[in-house]
């Protein structure tokens, strides 16, 4: 019998080449209307988005609510079926592998899920959740699987001697650990965090975090977070992705956006974060940065605005914004943005742009969070 800790253990990804890659990734869900449920249209919840993570690497994915951040999460595991695009898992083609041919693949990919209290079945006990991946996946381990559901158990913090208990003998914080350790049951080697402490007391949210973080340098693991707290994203991303109606509007390490960001929708979301230190008032909402306030309702995703999907909200809006797509396009080293008039720093380079457009006008210093 093999030992837990030998279980599913990373295989290194050759050089250069990212543990995961996501290229023009799409999904919409159809909207039926009838007696014969004829399709009226659809709701384009991911609409043409790549990216990739490289193994050992935290990428953070915001936006508000509504983006399509879950719906992302939930294609790149296959939980759901994608309806174009492609998605490669250590080179290997995924987007429309069936039941079966998933199957292994469950212990290199896991999901930890949003909500701590319908995530796990209140039926079962702790010990019987966390070791369903060991019996699922057809894994023996040395000691048997109570031994190492407890091994598991208190690698995330919990007392061994919660095995026999239910979730509903548990806190939010402690049914987060709990999901927690199911997802590292078969030591998967990227897990996707679906808004993993949005759920939780702010006070609970830094010691799950924190844990997030231990378990990474322990055990080499790669994250895809997904939040919309960007204070969260900040503390545990390598590289920061920001959504916006379906679409990858900006991408940078999370230094460089935090400090110098190129759209004016990230600068709108960093604006409204309050800094800790009182005394930088250029850093607070209402100081000398100012609070961006974004004026009028997000567009429907079953039918955005031309062109750019933010142009109906951004106080830089030109013609050209709502004639021409602008493409996810590197603005600088590893800085990517979908933008005709990104915000930069008077030290940047020049940016190509229409002959008809103006200069851009100065990034505006605020940081911040919704």
């Amino acid at each position: 019998m093999t030992d837990i800790q030998d279980v599913a253990q990373p295989v290194a990804t050759p050089a250069g080449e990212p543990l995961l890659r996501v290229t023009d990734l799409e999904r919409h869900f159809p909207i039926r209307k009838g007696v014969l449920r004829r399709a009226a249209g659809a709701v384009r919840a991911v609409d043409g988005i790549s990216f990739s993570v490289r193994a050992g690497e935290t990428l953070g994915v915001v936006g508000e609510s509504g983006c399509g951040k879950s719906t992302m999460g939930r294609l790149v595991t296959r939980l759901d079926e994608p309806t174009g695009g492609r998605v490669e898992f250590e080179g290997r083609d995924i987007t429309h592998l069936g039941v079966n041919a998933m199957r292994p693949l469950r212990r290199d990919i896991q999901i930890i899920f949003q909500d701590p209290y319908s995530s796990l079945n209140p039926r079962h006990t702790v010990g019987t959740i966390v070791g369903a991946p060991f019996k699922l996946q057809k894994v023996a381990t040395e000691g048997g699987v109570k031994k190492a559901v407890q091994e598991l158990l208190e690698l995330c913090g919990l007392n061994p001697e919660h095995y026999n208990r239910y979730p509903h003998e548990f806190s939010g914080g402690q049914r987060q650990r709990i999901g927690i350790a199911r997802a590292l049951a078969l030591r998967p080697k990227m897990i996707v965090a679906d808004e993993p402490v949005s759920a939780l007391d702010v006070s609970i949210q830094a010691q799950v975090v924190n844990l997030l973080d231990d378990l990474q340098r322990e055990l080499g693991l790669t994250y895809l977070i997904i939040a919309h707290d960007l204070s969260v994203v900040r503390h545990v991303s390598d590289r920061v992705a920001v959504m916006y109606l379906g679409k990858i509007v900006e991408l940078a390490d999370r230094d460089t956006l935090d400090t110098d960001p190129a759209h004016p929708y990230t600068t709108a979301l960093l604006s409204a974060v309050p800094a800790p230190d009182p005394r930088r008032k250029d850093r607070q909402p209402g100081g000398a940065g100012g609070r961006i306030l974004l004026t009028g309702d997000v567009p429907s995703p079953i039918n955005p605005p031309s062109g750019c999907r933010f142009r109906t909200r951004c106080w830089k809006a030109q013609d050209i914004c709502a004639a021409q797509e602008p493409p996810l396009a590197e603005l600088r080293p590893g800085h990517l943005t979908a933008c005709h008039f990104p915000e930069t720093r008077a030290a940047a380079e020049p940016v190509t742009r229409p002959a008809a457009s103006p200069e851009p006008a100065p990034k505006a210093e605020a940081a911040g969070e919704e």
